[in-house]
């Protein structure tokens, strides 16, 4: 597996960007994302993993927040892919790139219908947070973040 930046126009990146829309909607019965939704214009990183025939398995962003803070963003691994690390790989990555920027602590938002998530980042040592931004009045925003050094 590799991971690597791409152009957050990038055909594979907006392929997996529409999927997870589409898996969040299902999930939530619509498009309930609060605030601004991220843009090429506020992203600072948006990686893509490619399985080993180079194929677009999944993807994750960093939109910056502050001096030393982002927030993780469009995290999703494809359902074929999931459960083989892949997830895992690139959230190290984003932690990796965060550093780089000077980036000291990562926050996300996720929700009570993806279980599965709040499984994953709570395992990878992110800890519930009050809801942060654009999540603030959001009922249904559950936070995390972890320091990275």
């Amino acid at each position: 597996m590799t991971i690597s930046p791409t152009d957050w126009n990038d055909p594979d990146a907006d392929r997996l960007r529409r999927a997870q829309r589409a898996e969040l909607d299902t999930r939530y019965g619509a498009d309930t994302e609060p605030g601004t939704k991220p843009t090429a214009d506020d992203i600072a990183v948006f990686l893509v993993a490619r399985d080993e025939s180079g194929a677009a398995v999944g993807c994750g962003a960093l939109r910056m927040l502050g001096p030393g803070e982002a927030e993780v963003k469009r995290m999703f691994v494809e359902r074929p892919s999931r459960g083989t690390g892949v997830s895992t790989v690139i959230l190290r990555a984003l932690e990796t790139e965060a550093l780089r920027l000077g980036v000291t602590t990562l926050k996300l938002e996720t929700g009570p219908a993806q279980p599965d998530a709040v499984r994953f980042y709570t395992r990878e040592g992110y800890t519930s947070i009050p809801r942060f931004g654009y999540y603030e009045e959001s009922e249904g925003s559950l936070c995390f973040a972890r320091r990275l050094c």
